[in-house]
């Protein structure tokens, strides 16, 4: 039996400054090495190595643009283990704690494809507290809702159910919605200029539309939706 090498894989993690890097790549889009170095606070020489020591890590992948090397997270499942590593890491008892380590990013942020924060957490809640989501164990099942064709997501035809997958917000320690569904919201809300970039790293904004939007479909005003 081959025995899986998580020293490898834990090994690449135990960096602060490539630990900073996965976390700005989290957006799903590619880097630089000076945007990643300057990101984490690190010479470029410096983070060339770290990039390195990822991609051979298997975590990231490189595609060179013109006289540009781009870097970014490998792939989904990729993406699903980082965050769910990140809602393992030490804390102390209170939420409020892990929203402050997250600062500017834990209203709203992407998660790789994928919607997570506060807004995200809210929006899922909502989608099950309205039936277009239904808890199954530790998985979801979408269900056919008017909601959906809301948020840009069209469910198959015909179908009764469709599986959901669930996403552990490291900030706020609830399920997010990812997979599928979970892009079609994002493509969707940035398509509509419901929400868009804040800041250097993978934090969102709402726009007017997108607070009214999203309240709308969450059941609430939008003054509710907090800072995003």
């Amino acid at each position: 039996m081959t025995m899986p090498r998580l020293d490898i894989t834990g090994h690449a993690l135990a960096n602060a400054s490539r630990a900073r890097m996965l976390c700005a790549m989290m957006d799903g889009r590619a880097w630089t090495n000076k945007e990643l170095a300057a990101d984490a606070g690190i010479a470029p020489q410096t983070a060339s190595v770290h990039l390195h020591h990822l991609a051979q890590a298997g975590l990231i992948v490189q595609r060179r643009g013109g006289r540009c090397l781009y870097h970014r997270i490998a792939g989904p499942e990729v993406a699903a283990m980082l965050e769910h590593v990140a809602g393992l890491t030490p804390r102390d008892h209170l939420a409020r704690g892990q929203r402050a380590r997250a600062g500017e990013l834990a209203p709203l942020r992407r998660c790789y494809n994928h919607l997570a924060g506060a807004v995200a957490v809210t929006l899922c809640d909502a989608l099950i507290a309205r039936g277009a989501l239904l808890r199954q164990g530790d998985g979801l099942i979408a269900r056919p809702s008017p909601l959906w064709r809301g948020l840009g997501v069209a469910l198959p035809d015909g179908a009764a159910a469709v599986v959901a997958k669930p996403c552990l917000d490291w900030s706020e320690r609830r399920d997010h919605l990812a997979g599928a569904l979970g892009r079609a919201i994002l493509d969707h809300a940035m398509a509509q200029d419901w929400m868009r970039p804040a800041g250097p790293r993978r934090g969102l904004r709402l726009t007017a539309p997108g607070r009214a939007a999203l309240a709308d479909v969450i059941g609430c005003e939008p003054g509710e939706l907090g800072d995003a």
